[in-house]
């Protein structure tokens, strides 16, 4: 319990440090999601973002699934991320396989259980009246977060949706508009960069993405520079895996 909590203030600590001039909102995201799987009982994350037109987008997942789930909601605008972020209120789901669950979302829920997701809690990502988006927590087990937990992932959410619109973001929506554009288009070339790492060292798509993670987090550089450069071929994919072998050669 003291090692989880002794994380939790780590991440709260992070996520503060985004309340300043300049921070990545893209690496925020990102930050948001792994966070969650690591403080609370979820096997996958994901967050989807409005746009200016109220259009959402996946920006952030830990997990292929969560992303082949996301953006099947999206899709067919249907699913408990998509409540959440209609209503702008927490929608729970302690199993897929209900009668509930499959009539009021039928096609996300063949799609969940396919992906092996059995409950879902799906939390607005808001600042007072304005929700901004979805924070969506996958489980493979059926049942409920506990109230802690829940409180914990909310808290998270609210203070990402606070750095987002912090300063005098809160009263420039041109800036706001930026923000979430730039989060979007970050997100391209994330993808496109995963797909070069896969192909080119014959790795899963997670395993490409986390290989990007381990080195911009190494290098101390942004996850977007680390795909742009990838994309360009600035960047050999090879080097990616090579320095997280010698790390592990290296470690006692």
């Amino acid at each position: 319990m003291k090692a989880r909590e002794t994380r939790l203030a780590e991440i709260f600590i992070g996520l503060a440090d985004t309340l300043v001039t300049g921070f990545d909102v893209t690496d925020l995201f990102y930050h948001l999601v792994e966070s969650c799987t690591e403080v609370i009982d979820v096997d996958h994350a994901g967050l989807v973002i409005a746009d200016p037109l109220g259009t959402l987008h996946v920006v952030a997942t830990t997990s292929e699934a969560a992303q082949v789930v996301e953006l099947l909601q999206l899709k067919y605008e249907e699913g408990p991320c998509f409540d959440a972020y209609q209503k702008g209120e927490p929608v729970l789901v302690e199993t897929i396989r209900g009668e509930q669950a499959r009539l009021r979302w039928p096609t996300f829920s063949q799609a969940a259980l396919e992906a092996g997701i059995r409950s879902v809690a799906a939390l607005p990502m808001r600042l007072r009246t304005q929700t901004l988006g979805a924070l969506n927590l996958f489980r493979h087990q059926e049942g409920s977060l506990s109230s802690l937990e829940l409180s914990t992932a909310q808290t998270l959410a609210d203070i990402a949706s606070i750095a987002i619109l912090q300063d005098r973001a809160a009263h420039d929506a041109q800036l706001v508009i930026d923000q979430l554009q730039s989060a979007l288009d970050s997100r391209v070339v994330i993808e496109q960069a995963r797909g070069v790492v896969a192909q080119r060292v014959s790795l899963r798509m997670d395993e490409a993405f986390s290989a990007m993670r381990r080195y911009a987090r190494d290098h101390n550089a942004r996850l977007r520079a680390v795909a742009e450069d990838i994309v360009s071929r600035r960047l050999d994919p090879t080097v990616l895996i090579s320095e997280a072998n010698r790390r592990r050669q290296s470690a006692p």
